[in-house]
This record gives C-alpha cells, sequence and structure tokens, in this order.
C-alpha cells in the first residue's frame, strides 16, 4: 500500500520527525516499509512510502487506519474526524422494512443511500493529486471518489445507477434482496466478462433483478457514468470467508472483494459514509441525500482478556540498561500507557497487577489471546529495548516410552538398510486407494484429501526416485492416516509402513543375482518382529481397500496372540507395478504403530541368567541330505540328542553344485558347545558328534562330508 506522508500529516503533525526514525518505528511495529518513492506532483515533490501490513490488519489498510498507527507508535495525538459533526436530518435515517435478507451470517451490516440531482460528477484537483501520490492514475469521474474513499477510510463502496435501477424495474420504488442465487446461470458484470453462477453465489437484487454479485463486482446493466444524474450507493460489511469463496469459485478478484477477504469491520462505516457524501457536495451542493437501507446482524459482543503482569515480564524479559535506580523490568505504569495509546479500554487491578482488556472490534481478529496483547505491549515500547538472552535449560528433556518405542523401531529398520521417508498427509483424491476424506476448499488439487494409507506415497516416492536414477531406494514411514467421514465421527492413527526389494542382489556368494522371494520378504518383517520381541501370526489377506495396491495371492495380514489385526504385508500388485513402470518384486508393509507400542509395554520383563565362566568348543558337521527333508527336523533331533552341553546349533551353509547327487543338498552345521560347570574335553565333545552323526545316518540316510 502506498501512503502518502503529506496525506498522513492532515491527520497527525509528522513534519518534524525524521524519516528514518519514521521507518524504524514503522519495521520495528510490523509494518514493512518496502520502498521510498518521490511523487513530482505540479511541481512540487512528495514523499510516500510503500507499506506492507500483516494480512490480519485490516484496520491498518487506509491512511486513517495507518496514521492512526503511527500516532500509537510515536505517542502523538490524532485528529478526531470532522465528518463525525454532520449536519444531516436524523430524521431521515430510518431503517428499511422492506430490506429482505435471510443469510444473516454472510454479513454483518447492509447500509445503501440514494443520491440524487448530481450534475458535476468530475473530481476536485487536489483529490487527483492525492490519488496520484498514492499511485493511482485519477478518471476524473465518480471512480476517483470510490477509489479516494477506498484510500481514506478503507471502506469499499459500490456504486450503480440509480436511473437505470428504476427504469429496469419499472417502479419509483426499490427493493433491495441480498439472496442466493437460484435462477440466473450468467452474470454480466462491468468488466465485460460473462460469469456462471451456482446456487452458492450471493446477489444483491433490486426488485428481483440482479444488481452485484455481492461483494465483488456489479452488474453492467447498472453502471454509472459520465452522464449520471442519482445514484444508489452501497456500504456493506460482508463475511470475509463467503467473498473468498465465491472469489475464488468465480476466478474473480476485485480491489473491493480484495478489502472484505481480509476482514473489514465496521467501526467506522457510518463515518465514512458522511465523508463521502460531503465529497460529491463539493461540486454538487444541490444533491439531495437519503438513507434506503439500513440492516444489521446480530452485534458481535466485545471480547475481555486478562493480562497479567507476571506473565509479562516472563514473556518479555528484563529491559536493557536498568540499574539499582531503574526497574529491571517494564513497569505496570508503561503497561497501562501504552494500552491508552492503543485506545483499549481496561480495569485494572493493582494489587494483582492484572489488567481486564475489552478488545475493540477492529482488533477483534488479530488479538484473541493474552500473547497478542503482550505483543502489543513489547511492540510499542520496542522489541530491541528488552534483553537479548537464552534460556537456561537444566534438563534437556525425558525420553517418555512412546519415544523410547519409535528409537528402537527406527534402530532396527536402519540397521535392516532402510531409510526414513516423510511426506504430507494431504494427497490427491485420486490417488490408489479411496481416501474417504476429503477438504471442502483446498488449495491444491494434489492436496485436496487426508490420506487412508501411506502406500501410495510410499510407491511414488519410488517411482520418482527411479526415474532420477535411484535405483535402490528402501524405506520406511511414520505418519498418520484417517478414515470415516469429516462430516461424521472419524478416526486418526499413527502408522508405520514401508517398501523394499526390487532390486537383485546375492545371498551366497555362489548364487546368480537375483530379486528376493516373497518367502525372503516375509522372513524380513519376521526378524523385525523377533527383534522388538513381539509374537505375530500370519493370515491370508481379506481387507479390500489394498486391492489395487497389493497382490491379490501374496499378501497376508498380521494378527497378535489376541487375534487383534496389525497390518499388512504383501508384494506390489503386477498391474500397478507394470502401470508405473516398477519391479513387480517389491514389498509393502503398513502396521498399527499404537498396537506396536502398546504390545512392546505389556511384553513381560526379560528374564536373565548367569553366563557360564567356561569356554566354548565348537565343531562342524557337514552332510549330504536329500533336499526334501527339512532343517527344522534335522535341527530338533540335534538338539534333542545333542547331550546338556550342545546349547546351540547354526546353519553356516548350504550348497548345490555338480559334485553333490541330485535332488540332494549339502549343508554345513555349526554346533556349540559349553558347560556351566567344568572346561570340556575334545575327547568328551567328539563322542558326542559321533554319536549324533550315527543318529542323523539312521534316521535321514544322510552322507557324512570329510
Amino acid at each position: 500500500m502506498q501512503i502518502s506522508l503529506q496525506w498522513v500529516n492532515e491527520l497527525i503533525n509528522i513534519k518534524t520527525v525524521n524519516l528514518e526514525y519514521l521507518i524504524d518505528k514503522l519495521t520495528l511495529g510490523g509494518f514493512e516499509v518496502e520502498e521510498i518513492i518521490e511523487i513530482e506532483i505540479d511541481n512540487k515533490k512528495t514523499i510516500t512510502l510503500d507499506i506492507s501490513a500483516t494480512a490480519n490488519r485490516s484496520d491498518s489498510l487506509s491512511i486513517k487506519g495507518i496514521s492512526k498507527e503511527i500516532a500509537t507508535l510515536l505517542n502523538k495525538p490524532y485528529k478526531i474526524s470532522k465528518y463525525l459533526n454532520h449536519d444531516w436530518n436524523e430524521n431521515r435515517v430510518t431503517k428499511n422494512s422492506s430490506f429482505q435478507s435471510n443469510n444473516l451470517i454472510n454479513y454483518s451490516t447492509f447500509l445503501a443511500i440514494t443520491v440524487e440531482n448530481l450534475t458535476n460528477v468530475t473530481s476536485p484537483t487536489w483529490l487527483k493529486q492525492k490519488l496520484i501520490s498514492s499511485g493511482i492514475v485519477p478518471s476524473n469521474n465518480l471512480l476517483d471518489f470510490q477509489n479516494y474513499i477506498l484510500l481514506e477510510s478503507g471502506y469499499p463502496f459500490e456504486f450503480y445507477d440509480l436511473d437505470k435501477i428504476r427504469s429496469k424495474v419499472n417502479s419509483s420504488t426499490v427493493t433491495l434482496t441480498l439472496t442466493k442465487n437460484t435462477k440466473e446461470n450468467q452474470f454480466i458484470a462491468s468488466n465485460d466478462l460473462t460469469y456462471n453462477l451456482n446456487d452458492s453465489i450471493l446477489l444483491l437484487e433490486a426488485n428481483n433483478f440482479p444488481l452485484s454479485i455481492a461483494g465483488i463486482i456489479s452488474h453492467k446493466d447498472f453502471c454509472y457514468s459520465d452522464e449520471t444524474k442519482s445514484l444508489l450507493i452501497e456500504g456493506s460489511i460482508f463475511n470475509s470467508t463467503k467473498i473468498r469463496q465465491q472469489s475464488r469459485f468465480l476466478g474473480l478478484r476485485t480491489d473491493r472483494s480484495a478489502r472484505y477477504e481480509k476482514s473489514v469491520k465496521d467501526d467506522f462505516l457510518m463515518e465514512a459514509f458522511y465523508r463521502l457524501i460531503s465529497l460529491l457536495k463539493i461540486s454538487n451542493p444541490n444533491i439531495v441525500c437519503k438513507f434506503h437501507t439500513i440492516s444489521n446482524s446480530k452485534d458481535q459482543d466485545l471480547q475481555i482478556i486478562d493480562l497479567n503482569y507476571k506473565t509479562i515480564t516472563e514473556i518479555l524479559g528484563p529491559v536493557k540498561g536498568y540499574s539499582q535506580l531503574s526497574s529491571k523490568y517494564i513497569t505496570p505504569t508503561s503497561i497501562s500507557s501504552y494500552l491508552n495509546r492503543l485506545s483499549f479500554n481496561y480495569t485494572s487491578d493493582d494489587s494483582k497487577l492484572i489488567w481486564s482488556v475489552e478488545i475493540p472490534t477492529s482488533r477483534s481478529d488479530d488479538i484473541t489471546r493474552q500473547i497478542d496483547l503482550i505483543e502489543e505491549i513489547g511492540r510499542l515500547h520496542g522489541f530491541n529495548k528488552f534483553l537479548t538472552r537464552l534460556p537456561q535449560i537444566k534438563t534437556i528433556g525425558v525420553e517418555d516410552y512412546s519415544y523410547q518405542t519409535r528409537q528402537k523401531i527406527t534402530t532396527c529398520l536402519l540397521n535392516a538398510g532402510f531409510n526414513e521417508l516423510i511426506h504430507y498427509s494431504l494427497v490427491n483424491k485420486t490417488t490408489f486407494l479411496n481416501n474417504e476424506i476429503e477438504l471442502f476448499n483446498p488449495l491444491l488439487t494434489d492436496c485436496s484429501s487426508l490420506r487412508s494409507s501411506l502406500l501410495p506415497n510410499l510407491i511414488k516416492t519410488v517411482t520418482e526416485n527411479l526415474k532420477q536414477g535411484n535405483f535402490n531406494v528402501e524405506g520406511f514411514e511414520y505418519g498418520h492416516v484417517f478414515s470415516g467421514s469429516i462430516l461424521n465421527e472419524f478416526q486418526e492413527k499413527e502408522y508405520i509402513g514401508g517398501i523394499f526389494g526390487g532390486t537383485k542382489t546375492k545371498l551366497n556368494w555362489s548364487d546368480i543375482s537375483k530379486p528376493i522371494s516373497w518367502f525372503e520378504g516375509k522372513g524380513k518383517i519376521e526378524q523385525l518382529f523377533q527383534q522388538l520381541n513381539l509374537v505375530v501370526y500370519w493370515k491370508t489377506a481379506s481387507t479390500k481397500i489394498y486391492t489395487q495396491i497389493l497382490h491379490p495371492y501374496r499378501t497376508a495380514e498380521l494378527l497378535l496372540s489376541d487375534g487383534t489385526y496389525l497390518g499388512i504385508f504383501g508384494q506390489i500388485h503386477p498391474i500397478l507395478a507394470r502401470k508405473l513402470n516398477l519391479s513387480p518384486d517389491l514389498y509393502l508393509f503398513e502396521f498399527n504403530l499404537d498396537l506396536v507400542k502398546d504390545q512392546i509395554k505389556n511384553n513381560k520383563l526379560a528374564t536373565y541368567k548367569e553366563y557360564s565362566s567356561y569356554p566354548k568348543i565348537v565343531k562342524d558337521l557337514s552332510f549330504i541330505v536329500d533336499q526334501t527333508i527339512s532343517f527344522d527336523a534335522i535341527q530338533k533331533m540335534v538338539l534333542l540328542n545333542g547331550t546338556k552341553f550342545l546349547t546351540k546349533v547354526n546353519l553356516l551353509d548350504e550348497y548345490k553344485g555338480k559334485s553333490i547327487p541330485e535332488k540332494h543338498i549339502s549343508l554345513c552345521l555349526q554346533l556349540v558347545f559349553q558347560s556351566n560347570e567344568k572346561t570340556l574335553q575334545n575327547k568328551d565333545v567328539e563322542a558326542i558328534i559321533t554319536e549324533l552323526q550315527t543318529l542323523l545316518t539312521n534316521s535321514f540316510n544322510i552322507q557324512i562330508r570329510i
């Protein structure tokens, strides 16, 4: 917003204020000065500032508003507008009972006046100069008055040609109605463009003829011109959300709608009306002005916020330059002074040092909590006048059980070669799953729904990495998934999901490279739960939500010991893999993280036994056996007959080759012997191995290899 300092000086005296000091005050007060502009008007130079304000400060988006802010920051008096002391006949100010609206939630004030006997619509020179100083090119007609009042007061007024309205409705009596569109499918606007309407669009109608799309743009048939002799002037306060929705639907944003989107308040609306009429009277002293319509929705109750001195000192901290003679913190007197400068009404309890502050309507959007009031105190005092210090932290924090569990799971997955991934909870509704919860007003189509699973984003990440030449992507993610309907009850749960496989690897040096099988992928998941000391059961998948993602015959559900559904594991659906140009040997999993945490927490404590102080003896046993005989059967027999000294049986190697008979396999077992009572002798162990060889030969017809 471009602000003329000469114009501001008419409201507060800043002639003696140094420009750099003013800019510093504005910047520290939250109003960034983008540029200093020198404009020459009638051979005189004037300085303007290009100022940007935060979106929630609609009260400052005008000459009057920014002048009040400067007066507050500089602690200078603000001149009261003389247009509050108008000379209108109050008997004319009557509410029009013919105004109809069933949309009270869409506006707070609706106000319209009629102006007749206009003879001169040209704008005075001084008004044009102020427009130029604010970066607006004058048009020397009624548009200049609209722009001027918008700049000065911040209120967007809409002008309609009253004679055109009367001619269209074929009556001298005009009844205004604020209603949702029911019959007009198209609207020809004053910008000569046609807009298609739906039943959510709010229209201002005169005797059932549409005057404008409420708060945005007027109809072409009722636009004023240089020949206009009478006006219907509408100045309303519409709901910011409604205007924003209409503007986005139509793809149309005007100066008027831009103001309403920032939530304009009606505190000084009447003053702005009086000011506008006084401008029109300059060249039209004989105009006749009458209130046509006045309607107000329920008044908003002013919010009361308690401000505690102890909280203020804790937040803002000590001030700079304090000594034994001055206070370490901002004084209560200063706080009261700043509240007075802000024009906030308040009552104070001097004994408890608490202020009960009444927030004016103009600041109701940006001041809603005590911390907002503290920010105002700090802003006026100057944040640069407080000491900057780091808090003294005695302890970094306590790792709660949830964090410890997550850390344990993360460590297991990182050790297994996974990378942690992070994705947005908002996804495109056209993903592989049916995301049940859609947003009413999404900013982007790619972020229009809440995800119901972690798997689509994991697949998308692998696809994007493959396009970039990153072929080995195995990752996991913690994230929230959503189910149900946002209109009814919906659930939010935290899940852990992952994706792996798809690349060819070797498990043994003599093997050729090949992708992992479904059973090897299953083994990787079993190893994870084994490390977490969890017992899970596998069951054929019956859930239907993954039908487009997971293989119909290579998918399993995982259950806890009590039968509770934990999650799912499966191979990617071959049709989806072919569609995305992915390997069909990708594997995905998704588990309920809360159930995993609870199960780990409910696990019984591990019991420990004393470690043997006697040495181990490790022996290898190699033999050839029929490949139809399972290793599990061999291992059980060896453990049952290896005496109490045999503590562990490990499979070291399996081999198939030319030297091995057909349909047979060579196994190498590692046998670990250890006693808790004595040091074992080699002869004792050799005797046990000899007995085991005999037993295996008789039971499984093995061939001992030397």
